[in-house]
Formats: C-alpha cells, sequence, structure tokens
C-alpha cells in the first residue's frame, strides 16, 4: 500500500525523455515507482490524473524571498505556479551576514534593488541572527510550503566586513579580502548554496548608492571564488550589466576555469544593442567546449513592467501635475484624473526629465501594450496593439489613450511595457536561448519588484505561452521546457535529489490540467506587512502541488500543509539515479 498514487497521468519525467502515460507511487517523501497505468499497487490515497499532466515540482533559482521566508510560511507567488524550490539571495542583496546596527541599511538596499516596500520589510523581518550561518538556523526553524535555499550576498557581507567602507565600493584591502572569504567559506560549510554578486548600474539602493561590490577588483572577486572552491561546492552568480555582458565574461571564465565552481550570468536582449546578445552567447559556447562550468540565466518571457497607477512606473509619474496629486488614495487619484480641467492640464504639460532610464520608459509609447479582455496580458504583443498604434488609428494623442488604460477598472488599469528581449518586437532571442544547452531558465525575480514587474508566474508562462500557444513564432517542445525548470534548475546548484520523476527521487511534483492552464491577469494588492504593495498574478489548472510527499496546493488553491525545509548545501542523488 502506497502512501499517495497519481494515476494514468501523462508523464514528462525531467529528464527530456518523451512523455507517456504512466502511474507514479509515493511512499513518504520519495518517489517509490514510475509504471505503466495500472502498474502501481493501491494507494491510500489516489488521484486520477486522466488527461492531465504530471511532472516534477518546478525550480526556480533566482528569488528575492530572502525578507519574505521569514514571515510567509506560503511564498506565493511561487507556491501558486506549481514551484516546490526557490534559490534566494540573488543579485547581490540579501539580509546576513547583518551587524546589529545594519539593519535599516540593509531595507534600505533591498527596497531600491528589488522594490520590495521599506516599510514591509521593517515590519515583517524577524530578525533574530547576525551570522550567515544564524540566519540559516533562522530559515530552518520557520514552518513553510516550499523548499527554500540560499546564497551568500556580496553587498550585505562586503558592508558587514568593512562597513561604510564597504557600504560606499571603497577598495577592498587583503586583510578585507581574507575576512569576507573566511565568511563565505563558513556560509557554505552552514548550507549556504552559493554567492551572488551585482555589478549592474540599474541596481542602486533607495539613497542611490550603488550596490556594495559593484566595482569589485579582480583580487576581491577571486579571493571570494578561492573560498567556495575551498568550501567545495556553491555557485557564483553574477548579476551583469546587460549591454557590458562580453567584456565582463572574461574575468567569469577565468574564475570558473581557476576555481571549477559554476558561475552563472544574465544574458538578455537590449533595445540598445539588439545583437549582443549573440556576442555574450557565442563567448559563453566557446568555454563550454572547454569544459568551463559557465552558464547564462534567460528570462523566460520579456522582463516587462506592469504599468499601473498604483505602480511603481507609468508614463506620468514625471508629469508635474500628477505629481501632485500622486499622494492621494488611488480611488481619490483617480476621480481627480478624470476631471476634464486636471486632465486637459496634464495632457498638456511636457514631463520632467528623470534620466536616460527612466525618460525610454516613461515616453515610449509604442512599447507600452494595451491590455485585452478583463486587463488580461498578451506577452507577446504585435505591433498593432501598443498605446503608439491605438492613438494612431483613432487620431488621439498617445498620452491621452493610456491615460485612459490607466483608468479603466477603477483606475486598475494595466498597461505593459516588455523592457528586455524585445528589441524586435517578438520573444525570438528567447526562443534560441531556450534551446541552447548553456543556458539556464532563470532571473524570475519572485517575491521582488513589487510595484512593476510581476514574473513569479514564469513557470506556468513556459507552459502555456511557450508549448500550447504562442502564435507569433515556432513553440518549444514540452519536454524540454518541463526539464529546464525541474531537472535543470536543480541540477544547476546541485540539488541532485529532485528535478525527476523516478524511484528514489523526491516526491515533489505537479499534476497540471494543461488545456485548461492560464495566468491570471496581474493586480496590485496591498498583503505585504504595513500594508505594503505587490503585483501578483494567480493561475488556473494546477489539480495538485506536492512537496516531499504532501499535498500543498489542490485545485489552486494552498492547503494550508508546510512540508517545506531550508535545503542546506547539495543534496546528493539518489542510489537508484544511476540504473
Amino acid at each position: 500500500m502506497h502512501d499517495l498514487v497519481i494515476r494514468g497521468g501523462l508523464v514528462v519525467d525531467g529528464t527530456g525523455a518523451p512523455a507517456r502515460a504512466a502511474d507514479v507511487a509515493i511512499e513518504g517523501e520519495r518517489i517509490a515507482a514510475v509504471e505503466a497505468p495500472g502498474g502501481c499497487g493501491p494507494g491510500r490515497r489516489e488521484v486520477d490524473a486522466t488527461g492531465l499532466l504530471v511532472t516534477p515540482g518546478f525550480v526556480d533559482i533566482h528569488t528575492h524571498y530572502d525578507a519574505q521566508a521569514t514571515w510567509d510560511p506560503t511564498l506565493t507567488p511561487s507556491s501558486w505556479h506549481g514551484v516546490t524550490t526557490v534559490v534566494m539571495g540573488s543579485c547581490g542583496v540579501g539580509f546576513a551576514p547583518a551587524a546589529p546596527d545594519r539593519h535599516a541599511w540593509l531595507i534600505g538596499l533591498m527596497e531600491g534593488v528589488e522594490d520590495i516596500p521599506g516599510a514591509a520589510l521593517s515590519e515583517g523581518i524577524r530578525w533574530g541572527w547576525e551570522s550567515f550561518p544564524e540566519y540559516l538556523d533562522a530559515l530552518a526553524r520557520a514552518p513553510r510550503a516550499l523548499d527554500v535555499g540560499a546564497q551568500v550576498p556580496h553587498g550585505a557581507l562586503r558592508a558587514y566586513v568593512m562597513d561604510e567602507r564597504g557600504a560606499t565600493n571603497e577598495v577592498a584591502t587583503p586583510a578585507d579580502v581574507a575576512r569576507m572569504a573566511g565568511l563565505v567559506r563558513e556560509a557554505l560549510t552552514a548550507g549556504a548554496l552559493g554567492f551572488s554578486t551585482s555589478r549592474t548600474l540599474l541596481h542602486k539602493a533607495i539613497d542611490g548608492a550603488y550596490v556594495p561590490g559593484t566595482f569589485a577588483g579582480r583580487d576581491e572577486l577571486f579571493g571570494l571564488g578561492r573560498a567556495m572552491a575551498a568550501a567545495g561546492h556553491g555557485v557564483f552568480q553574477v548579476a551583469c550589466d546587460h549591454a557590458r555582458v562580453p567584456e565582463e565574461l572574461a574575468w567569469m571564465r577565468a574564475l570558473a576555469e581557476e576555481t571549477g565552481r559554476p558561475v552563472t550570468f544574465n544574458l538578455s536582449q537590449v533595445d540598445q544593442a539588439p545583437d549582443l546578445w549573440r556576442q555574450g552567447l557565442a563567448l559563453l559556447e566557446a568555454a563550454r567546449r572547454d569544459g568551463v562550468p559557465l552558464s547564462a540565466q534567460v528570462a523566460g518571457r520579456a522582463i516587462g513592467i506592469i504599468m499601473t497607477l498604483d505602480g511603481t512606473a507609468h508614463p506620468f509619474v514625471p508629469y508635474p501635475t500628477y505629481q501632485a496629486i500622486a499622494h492621494l488614495p488611488l480611488a481619490e487619484r483617480a476621480a481627480r484624473l478624470r476631471d476634464p480641467a486636471l486632465r486637459a492640464r496634464l495632457l498638456a504639460e511636457a514631463p520632467v526629465s528623470l534620466g536616460a532610464f527612466e525618460d525610454f520608459i516613461a515616453r515610449s509609447f509604442q512599447r507600452m501594450f494595451l491590455p485585452g479582455a478583463d486587463q488580461a496580458i498578451d506577452y507577446e504583443p504585435g505591433p498593432e496593439a501598443s498605446v503608439a498604434a491605438a492613438a494612431a488609428r483613432a487620431g488621439r494623442a498617445p498620452a491621452e489613450v493610456a491615460l485612459d488604460a490607466l483608468l479603466a477598472d477603477d483606475g486598475r488599469g494595466l498597461l505593459y511595457f516588455p523592457l528586455f528581449n524585445y528589441a524586435g518586437g517578438d520573444l525570438a532571442p528567447l526562443h534560441e536561448l531556450h534551446r541552447h544547452p548553456a543556458t539556464l531558465l532563470g532571473l524570475s525575480d519572485a517575491g521582488a519588484h513589487c510595484g512593476a514587474i510581476c514574473d513569479g508566474g514564469v513557470p506556468t508562462f513556459m507552459l502555456t505561452h511557450w508549448v500550447r500557444d504562442r502564435a507569433r513564432g515556432p513553440r518549444l517542445p514540452l519536454e524540454l521546457v518541463v526539464r529546464r525548470q525541474t531537472r535543470d534548475t536543480a541540477a544547476a546548484f546541485g540539488l541532485l535529489d529532485r528535478g525527476v520523476l523516478a524511484p528514489g527521487w523526491r516526491a515533489d511534483l505537479n499534476v497540471i490540467d494543461l488545456p485548461r492552464l492560464a495566468l491570471r491577469p496581474p493586480e496590485l494588492v496591498r498583503d505585504l506587512p504595513a500594508r505594503g504593495r505587490r503585483l501578483l498574478q494567480r493561475a488556473r489548472g494546477y489539480v495538485a502541488t506536492i512537496v516531499a510527499g504532501t499535498p500543498i496546493l489542490e485545485h489552486d488553491e494552498l492547503t494550508g500543509e508546510l512540508p517545506g525545509r531550508l535545503v542546506r548545501g547539495p543534496q546528493a542523488a539518489p542510489a537508484l539515479a544511476h540504473a
């Protein structure tokens, strides 16, 4: 008698093997058998998966739940989208190690870089650690639905060791590097999955300062990498400036060659150099041919901004008339924006320049796309759906069309702005990147960018858009899409016990109604501590999500079960994996 049997589903096992009809039997936290339909014995509980897809649980390797994991056992939105393991501590920001007098500063760093409300962090974080091992212990004590793993963030580490010198990006001395390296090794020994750093000028604290480590020299970076080599495990994750990836690849390759530790970086298409990603990919291919453990994380879709009046970015942020009412509650603000006199004054004035990047976002009406019915977002829209095209058809000003869209649904209307990976007006670069063996699915940023980006639902998008629905280009095979967010992402961080449906492997699974699977429209809610805002996107079509043999979600609703745990360091493959 098995604890649970999932009968007769279409099993895509995570290895890339062809889909097949099978039963999956679970005993305790492990898969006991995967057999042809009817081949597994009875279960104390059974799920009829006829006509349903059965996959391993999804592993998201680029999230920012570092604070949320201390107060929220459900880790939404990831738990709504088939994710069973998350890796956090990305991009060099996090909350350990943390000197007692640095708590507010770390909150400001995370708020600025990842757009997580500072008030929510201040009220929500359950501080109870100073060192990174103590942070891991605190995570281990907290009940949760999903498994979590953590990386050591360069920003927190630098400020802890160097204090204000580290926070202001002064050059690290040999003694500083030695102490940081010792703490990295200590953290990895305690169970950290890796180390992360940020080198992009887009990442700034709430006070405008760059993330500590942004300009770190070779001695510092290699000193930390050598500490990882000494520890014997860990991934070195780098958030690069998108346009500087080719030049950064030289030191990243050298680091991976010397230390033998995997180095992973972000690779995206950018408007200012639409073909530069190919140069980065070519350099990556050359490194992989030489056996260098280097990989690129690529997004599941265009990294895009959801524009809404209560969010971080929309076209009227730089207008003086809007700024005069920006502090008002949404309902009152929307009413004022409908006032003919204020509306006319707003549309007649020129926006203030907030900087080249901000101006591009606020003024590029040809890259702002109108939603469909019920605020549904098309994540690969054609040019005819842009605000500029709609304005031209109607003989109106683009700003006027954008304002009407934002005022829909009582001021909760949306616009979609695909920022990266959309220079050519489609997702063709991502189609090529997702078929490349040197890339990993990543960059969801789940838990972060609460007022602007809503990509925690990318696992669902991969199955709906890329496998089933894409109309503007070729699709991706189901088996490839499943493998990329199960076995491949798990193995990249040494989690060799999950991501495959086979006997002995961890019983993390999804049962999915693929024809019915859909993303719901994003919505801005205020459910963080201190009524902090965040954009959320739910899904429908998840019949069950199972973590360590326990269903945490059934028919798109969380069950309240909390079988998740902290993942400490690499996890060995099951004894049966070789067979």
